[in-house]
């Protein structure tokens, strides 16, 4: 059980004094809101323009955006974070494979079932050679593919697979099973999400992996899968090219995961409701997996961005604010992916509150940074590097502040904390949101857990206590269904897609509100001498610990 008294005291304080407990300052004063548009407008023009390319790691376009955001930081007055320099260069591995791919299932039902890349399939490989193969390799179906003590699940319990391609669903077992006692209930955990599945199958050492593609769990179409993983394949330096790794990894679609159960003489819903109950037992298929990918490796730097504005008082302590700021480049026809939400729209409210903060007087008393990650689509490889060389002393770091895929639908009644019941971050959103006329709901997909695909999950899991704050989805016009559909449509139709483009008919004013929402919250943490700490009952509650040299 949570310290729910203490909650309640802090919360109280914090709506009281607007900046932490016992600690009242005069308001701040930073951009007026008709220049936080502009900013924000002006900065989405650029970062989702078709001069910017996608702003996929290690192409022009992605070279322009880096070049842009620094520009644009010197101009506001920050100074470099990472010494005199304002990036930090990431070692990335770019494993492009061919266009012809090849995966055939023989066994059980007689024929040979070949796949097609892209329509059945998207397959590439973790391996830096030129060609990586499967021959033969018994296919085992794994269930959720999950070993998770805490919850006693264990679904590679009593089976080797070592030389043998893993068959995975996507989601955690309660999200087959609906069942609200089992793991989270129908709110995703880390072991739900698809780079878990495809980490734990490595570490059991599979010779392949194949996961079966869910958009109730994903929150995203077939369409997004191909333009997000065929073509180029990004991987840290570090990690690339181990002689363990898979030789095949990739996704496939709801229909042909099913065809592998019909011509395995399986029955395919009995199987997968048996997955989500305890004590499932991995199952040998009776099918042989055949397959080959052919690849170019390149090997490049792509830069974080990180720009400071120094603090008044406890310069060494740190508030961090961060978005990504790569997209996808091109889909598999050559169609510019902008990215204007999916996260232009993050990047350009990374720069307003940091042209904010450079104006704000007086200054606050910890520093605040600013990160633009790169490689961010769809591995958070950028973050995940920062956090493993941190330019800024994690035991320093307040919290982090992440702001991904603003809405630029209007203003919402409501704000989402994605992820939330995790760390005291939370109960200053309460008092913001409060502040602005606004509650805190509940998140409306928590089943896809997207606190999980963010840049927040790299600091969370590092004992940084990470916040996801969104706009709800109550739209102030038109209400909560309606804004429900708009974002339902959003993922189905453009997310990862050419559709996502900038337009000057977007209305940004519950972009803009969002905005001082986050500045609040960066303010509050900036101002308080208590660093934020993870409620008891939180997965991460014990990283905290660790990262401040704790046992």
């Amino acid at each position: 059980m949570r310290h729910r008294l203490h909650r309640a005291f802090l919360a109280g304080c914090l709506a009281a004094t607007l900046v932490g407990c016992g600690h009242h300052h005069p308001a701040r004063q930073g951009l007026p809101l008709d220049l936080e548009e502009m900013s924000l407008r002006a900065n989405l023009r650029v970062l989702a323009s078709d001069d910017s390319e996608g702003r996929k790691p290690g192409t022009p376009g992605g070279q322009k955006s880096v070049e842009f955001l620094t520009a644009q930081l010197r101009k506001f007055g920050l100074k470099p974070g990472n010494g005199d320099s304002y990036v930090q260069q990431v070692p990335l591995v770019e494993i492009r494979a061919a266009a012809d791919p090849t995966l055939s299932i023989g066994g059980g039902r007689g024929a040979l079932l070949p796949l097609r890349q892209g329509t059945d399939m998207v397959l590439w490989t973790p391996r830096t050679a030129p060609a990586a193969a499967l021959a033969q390799s018994d296919l085992v179906f794994v269930g959720y593919g999950i070993v998770a003590r805490e919850y006693h699940w264990d679904d590679y319990a009593g089976v080797d697979v070592h030389g043998k391609t893993v068959l995975v669903l996507l989601g955690d077992p309660a999200y087959g099973s609906r069942d609200p006692g089992v793991f989270k209930g129908l709110s995703l955990s880390a072991y739900g999400r698809w780079s878990y599945k495809i980490e734990e199958a490595e570490r059991h050492g599979a010779a392949g992996v194949l996961l079966i593609h869910d958009p109730g769990t994903l929150g995203f179409g077939w369409n997004a899968v191909r333009n997000t993983w065929m073509g180029a394949h990004l991987e840290l330096a570090s990690t690339a090219g181990q002689p363990d790794l898979p030789a095949i990894e990739g996704w496939l679609t709801g229909g042909a995961g099913r065809a592998l159960f019909s011509q395995a003489a399986l029955d395919y819903g009995a199987l997968v409701a048996a997955a989500a109950r305890p004590g499932f037992k991995a199952l040998s298929m009776g099918l042989k997996v055949s397959g080959e990918v052919h690849a170019e490796v390149r090997r490049f730097d792509s830069p974080n961005v990180i720009a400071v504005v120094p603090g008044a008082g406890h310069k060494h302590e740190y508030v961090l604010y961060c978005a990504h700021w790569d997209g996808l480049g091109r889909d598999p026809s050559g169609a510019i992916l902008n990215g204007a939400v999916e996260d232009a729209s993050g990047v350009a409210a990374l720069l307003a509150l940091a042209q904010s903060f450079a104006h704000m007087r007086p200054a606050p008393d910890r520093s605040i940074a600013f990160v633009a990650f790169t490689a961010g689509e769809p591995g958070l490889l950028g973050s995940r590097y920062y956090v493993e060389n941190p330019v800024i002393a994690l035991d320093q770091t307040a919290g982090a502040i992440d702001l991904d895929a603003l809405r630029v639908g209007g203003r919402t009644r409501d704000v989402v904390i994605l992820g939330a019941g995790n760390s005291e971050l939370e109960e200053p959103v309460r008092a913001s949101a409060l502040l602005q006329g606004r509650e805190v709901r509940p998140e409306p997909h928590p089943e896809q857990g997207l606190y999980y695909s963010s840049d927040d999950i790299n600091f969370a899991r590092h004992g940084v206590p990470a916040l996801y704050v969104k706009a709800g989805i109550d739209d102030a016009a038109r209400g909560p269904q309606y804004g429900l559909t708009q974002w339902d449509e959003y993922m189905a139709q453009r997310y990862r897609q050419a559709g996502d483009k900038y337009s000057e008919d977007w209305n940004v004013a519950g972009a803009v509100e969002d905005l001082v929402l986050f500045r609040q919250l960066g303010e509050r943490l900036a101002s308080t001498r208590r660093f934020p700490r993870w409620y008891p009952d939180s997965e991460f509650s014990a990283n905290r610990s660790r990262a401040m040299g704790g046992d």
